[in-house]
């Protein structure tokens, strides 16, 4: 699960950061508002922290180039800025939820993880395909109820195979969903050829009734046989 953090103060950001790594989520720190456009004009995220209050831009512009986009639903407004207004341009704009500062980290993760049960799985916090169970609160699956070791690359895979079910998902758009942005110095997807050959055996060994078929040249699509 990829997100997006957009705040100019250096210690909140790493603090937000920190908390939300802890919770395997794959998190991407920016300060400006350039800094961020060039984010969101480039890659798609579950989740966007957004500050207002940015040194070379407002905030409300960024959402409103990503209420363009149709991302507006993951956004959530942080800010200082408490003034009834801003928080209701925000959620006009179509964020999500806004958390006012100062708030403790533990808030910060909650109003996360509910944007991301609401955007993927319609509120709810398992994901089930056939036999195979997916919990995004504890990051745990389980075939048949029985619980699937898997590493956090392995369940970052699965789980966004899982929620393009039947889709075509391209080795760059899985690299850099799980990976990040740092894939664009990369000559190869060996890594993702290597988590997918262990993610499939891993189902295999259990019996998982869910084949990640291979699409030469292409990518990849979950399929149930």
């Amino acid at each position: 699960m990829k997100i997006l953090i957009i705040e100019d103060e250096k210690d909140m950001r790493q603090n937000m950061q920190a908390t939300l790594e802890k919770e395997n989520f794959l998190v991407e720190p920016v300060a400006t508002y350039k800094e961020a456009m060039s984010k969101i004009g480039v890659y798609d995220y579950d989740c966007i922290l957004l500050d207002i209050g940015l040194p070379d831009g407002n905030g409300l512009e960024i959402l409103k180039t990503l209420k363009e986009k149709g991302y507006s639903d993951s956004v959530i407004i942080v800010s200082a800025k408490d003034s009834i207004d801003d928080k209701v341009h925000g959620l006009e704009l179509g964020a999500d939820d806004y958390l006012p500062k100062p708030f403790h980290m533990a808030e910060l993760n909650a109003r996360v993880k509910a944007v991301l049960r609401r955007r993927k799985m319609e509120g709810n916090n398992l994901l089930e395909i056939a036999n195979v169970t997916i919990n995004i609160n504890n990051h745990q699956v389980s075939v048949d109820g029985e619980s699937l070791e898997l590493n956090r690359k392995e369940f970052d895979v699965l789980f966004y195979l899982c929620t393009n079910q039947n889709r075509l998902v391209s080795k760059s758009a899985l690299a850099e969903h799980v990976w990040g942005d740092y894939i664009d110095q990369t000559d190869n997807f060996d890594f993702i050829y290597s988590q997918i050959k262990n993610l499939r055996k891993k189902l295999c060994d259990k019996n998982a009734e869910i084949e990640i078929k291979a699409v030469y040249g292409i990518g990849y699509k979950l399929l149930v046989p």
